[in-house]
């Protein structure tokens, strides 16, 4: 419907060559959305002259960063700004109303995130289940409120609690796992999805391992309300204490017994681990091993000074095998990126174009990578679909000739057909 709208304004008011940046699936009130920023790499390619929406709502709910695109972004790179039902047009002159219209837009976004909270509150307060199936289940086709056990990711649930009560440690396990070629869990809901697999697909690691055994869930209890956000605006999760939580037991098939999980957290209590840093790192969670890739650990060493306080590669620590256990002081990062600092800064203030051009790269290298991402999936997602129109092809035959009940029949067909439904709504997003 909105495109619609789109189209017959730029028809009528002699906007040709529309390209359309849709985010269906993402909420406004987020500026991390792929189409929106795909746009906004056009618009700094110089490549756009105006943007219209149908609303302001639809450029986003936040009116600070909808004041800040509007009135300054869009600005200085002389892009005109429409917005259709509210009367906008930047080419006008100002709106003195816009303002009003974007901090309005945001109210809506907090008062249904309120009401959304709410209906939430109410169900979990019902034992429903309010997230989506652990590893291990899978909606049931008859009731969209029931898990199901999967027998084939159960298997290797039931085998990692094994593993621990066996002895094994969360690293261990990791690595048991990896050397019989078990999928992860990213991997296998890429397999039965018809998505690209990950780089490494039996790489396990230990966090993945621990949050399996940890998981109450398993033992066939609903654990509701196990993490909260602050804000509307944000997606970070707080943990909550066991006290906030709400348990409702015998909710749906245990994969574990009772007692296997209790007795598996009685092993991990007991386990000796290395106590937690007093402080963050200033870098954490910023800086990359530069042979691997993988995320740079922060880590204290209370035996000596601060100076000796480093970042080590997380893959030796994760069992992944690709990578040594090498490091490097926070001190030596520090001078590093200071160093770096005032290249960039003198850069600027000699040679502005220069530096310019240089930001241009790099952003559009990144949008590039993207679009070839992007590319990448929605050719295995039509693969995908075409390969579904042979299976239910298959499947059909099998009902006919009776090589199969026509209830599984009717359970597989469902499944397949909506599964072929949302890898299609991908192709035409993309589109």
């Amino acid at each position: 419907n909105q495109k619609a709208v789109l189209s017959k304004y730029a028809a009528d008011n002699g906007f040709s060559n529309p390209v359309f940046f849709i985010d269906d699936v993402v909420s406004g009130v987020t500026f991390d959305r792929p189409q929106f920023n795909r746009m906004i790499a056009e618009i700094e390619a110089g490549n756009v002259a105006t943007v219209i929406v149908k609303d302001m709502s639809r450029l986003g709910r936040d009116y600070l960063k909808v004041g800040y695109y509007t009135e300054i972004f869009f600005v200085e790179r002389d892009v005109r700004y429409i917005a259709i039902n509210d009367g906008v047009d930047s080419a006008k002159g100002d709106n003195d109303f816009t303002p009003f219209r974007n901090l309005f837009n945001d109210f809506y976004a907090k008062d249904t995130s309120k009401k959304v909270r709410a209906i939430k509150r109410a169900q979990g307060q019902a034992g429903e289940h309010l997230t989506k199936p652990p590893y291990g289940y899978i909606v049931s086709p008859t009731d969209r409120k029931q898990w199901i056990v999967d027998e084939e990711a159960a298997a290797v649930v039931k085998r990692i609690f094994d593993l621990c009560i066996g002895g094994k440690g969360p690293m261990q396990i990791a690595k048991i796992l990896k050397e019989d070629k078990v999928l992860t869990v990213k991997a296998y809901y890429a397999e039965k999805k018809g998505k690209a697999f990950p780089d490494n697909p039996y790489n396990w690691n230990e966090n993945s391992i621990v949050a399996i055994l940890e998981r109450m869930d398993y033992c066939g209890h609903t654990v509701n309300f196990k993490s909260y956000s602050k804000s509307h605006k944000l997606k970070k999760r707080i943990p909550t204490t066991k006290e906030q939580q709400a348990v409702f037991y015998n909710t749906h098939e245990a994969i574990v017994e009772d007692a296997v999980f209790k007795r598996v957290q009685e092993l991990r209590a007991n386990k000796r681990r290395p106590t937690k840093a007093d402080r963050q790192g200033l870098f954490s969670g910023l800086v990359y091993c530069a042979d691997c890739g993988s995320k740079l650990h922060f880590a204290t060493c209370k035996s000596f000074n601060g100076s000796q306080d480093h970042y080590r590669c997380s893959n030796y620590k994760s069992n992944t095998g690709s990578c040594t256990a090498h490091f490097i002081r926070e001190e030596v990062l520090k001078q590093i990126v200071w160093s770096r600092i005032f290249d960039v800064t003198a850069l600027f203030f000699d040679d502005i174009m220069a530096f310019h051009e240089m930001m241009y790269q790099q952003r559009s290298a990144e949008t590039e990578k993207e679009m070839k991402r992007r590319k990448r999936e929605v050719g295995q997602a039509k693969k995908r679909i075409v390969e579904l129109d042979r299976i239910f092809k298959r499947i059909y035959e099998d009902d006919i000739s009776g090589a199969i009940s026509h209830d599984r029949f009717l359970k597989l067909s469902a499944e397949y057909e909506a599964e072929q439904r949302e890898l299609e709504e991908k192709v035409k997003a993309d589109q």
